[in-house]
């Protein structure tokens, strides 16, 4: 059976003769059922309480039960389940998803007043499941639903839930209906000119299209290789990324990669990180980015915690906002995104830097800062490194930042924490790290590495604005910081320096180096 084609199965045991079944999408491979299914697999059915459609028939009545026993006549191992809008998946419901080799959740129709949405217990027992196939089964054309535009990968259409329709349903999922374009449900129009392109979960498997949709769109400066890419990617717990593909061959056309950071150290807030939109040149214009945009959005919403949402990721970082120059920014512009560069999140200038070590005086900068000490971090300094960073991260806006340096000090690498102090106290901070070396830092950040295997990079700078004890003035302070870091890496090997997202600086920094 080809998906999007409707198909015609033949009605057995009441109502009409014939029930019009449409497969909308079967990305799983799991139609027919008899692909996975093997004695013994438990397959549960969740189906909602609702009202009989036939009025000869009590409302105390399961409409879904001819649905169960036609199922039940292919495969006896059928496990039939209610759910309740009212109480959703419950831990019941659990156990049996668990248990499973796959679901069927079937959807009557839309909410009503008050009530949940099917749709979103749907998602909440796809959750549960895992990687275990799961079918929607909807009962009304899946547009009006809301369906087309959601990420499950098989998607079963049908006109109602009549026990004709249930008992074509079961016929379609075991592979007895016959396949015909002729229907009158015009489903392939649905798929191949949609007025929303249905996004899908991103795996393992769409590395490799990614990687070369990622090279086609990105500027050469931004290409990576396959093994850096996946481990910028796979995240579990914290991404979320999602594709479009073609409905003729299952091509990859769009792309969009979401994490999710912890605002502080208290892990309750959540920021939420559209980290990157990107669509074949030749699709674009047809709705595929918004609708990846769209999806996202609503996404990075459902999460507990999530109180704001960002354009570009700190931690892993793919980029940090908008490059200069892309037509994109006007774009999100649209949408509601401020871009006025006048406070954190409302498209400041920030810029990554490249600074050759040759060019840096060879014996550091001999800039006067009296009672500045600019060294390497040691265990008794952890306590004072972690409320500094806490306070200044806080401070700035710098989302993600205290992680990183706990992180490297729990990798057993505090000394690769550059730290500046006046009277006892810590002013400035900085992270360096190698390409080559295996820490969380290196790993969250893959720019430095894919540039040259002699580039080493500077971090993460927290400088003071308000600490009484600094008498130093800032540009010292970044001055005395960076020498550190340049001397240190270069001890390291280290021929170049790659500073990510610095805000400001520019005339200081382009007289040291080189954008």
């Amino acid at each position: 059976m080809l998906p999007g084609h409707p198909a015609i199965a033949s009605g057995h045991g009441g109502g009409s003769n014939h029930s019009q079944v449409a497969l909308i999408r079967d990305n799983q491979a799991c139609i027919p059922l008899t692909r996975i299914l093997s004695d013994g697999d438990i397959v549960v059915l969740l189906t909602p309480v609702v009202p009989s459609t036939q009025p000869s028939v009590g409302n105390d009545n399961d409409p879904f039960e001819p649905l169960g026993r036609a199922l039940a006549l292919r495969h006896p191992w059928i496990r039939h389940v209610p759910y309740t809008s009212r109480n959703g998946i419950t831990s019941t419901h659990v156990g049996f998803i668990k248990r499973a080799k796959t679901v069927i959740f079937i959807i009557s129709g839309p909410p009503t007043t008050s009530q949940s949405s099917q749709i979103e217990i749907a998602q909440i027992a796809r959750m549960v499941a895992g990687q275990q196939p799961q079918i929607i089964v909807a009962c009304r054309n899946v547009r009006d639903l809301g369906l087309l535009e959601t990420n499950f990968p098989t998607i079963v259409q049908l006109p109602g839930y009549l026990p004709s329709d249930l008992q074509g349903a079961a016929k379609v999922l075991f592979g007895e209906a016959t396949t015909t374009s002729t229907s009158g449900v015009d489903v392939q129009s649905l798929i191949t000119k949609p007025r929303v392109w249905p996004s899908d979960d991103w795996n393992a498997l769409d590395l490799t299209p990614v990687r070369e949709l990622w090279n086609q769109c990105l500027p050469e400066q931004f290409h990576l290789e396959e093994f850096p890419l996946r481990s910028l990617l796979q995240r579990d717990g914290y991404a979320m990324h999602f594709v479009v593909r073609l409905p003729e061959d299952r091509e990859v056309v769009g792309f969009c990669a979401t994490y999710t950071t912890f605002v502080d150290k208290a892990g309750e807030r959540l920021i939420g990180s559209l980290a990157m939109i990107i669509v074949k040149p030749s699709y674009r214009r047809r709705g595929i980015g918004l609708s990846l945009y769209e999806h996202a959005l609503r996404q990075l919403r459902r999460i507990r915690g999530v109180d704001r949402i960002q354009l570009g990721s700190t931690f892993p970082r793919l980029l940090s906002g908008i490059p200069t120059g892309f037509a994109s920014e006007s774009w999100f512009q649209r949408r509601g995104w401020q871009m006025d560069g006048q406070a954190p999140g409302h498209g400041q200038d920030i810029c990554d830097w490249l600074l050759k070590i040759d060019d840096w005086p060879s014996g550091g900068f001999s800039t006067a800062s009296a009672g500045l000490t600019v060294r390497q971090g040691t265990v008794d300094d952890f306590t004072l490194i972690a409320d500094f960073v806490e306070r200044e991260s806080n401070h700035k806006d710098c989302t993600g930042w205290y992680d990183q340096y706990m992180n490297l000090a729990h990798d057993g690498r505090i000394s690769d924490i550059i730290i500046g102090l006046e009277q006892s106290e810590i002013v400035a901070s900085a992270m360096i790290y190698t390409p080559n070396e295996v820490s969380t830092l290196s790993a969250e950040l893959p720019w430095a590495r894919t540039i040259g295997s002699d580039v080493g990079g500077a971090s993460c700078i927290c400088i003071s604005d308000e600490n009484p004890a600094m008498t130093s003035s800032r540009d010292t302070v970044m001055i005395r910081l960076l020498d550190a870091c340049v001397t240190v890496l270069k001890k390291q090997g280290m021929k170049r320096v790659f500073l990510d997202a610095v805000r400001g600086g520019y005339e200081g920094f382009q007289s040291i180096g080189k954008l």
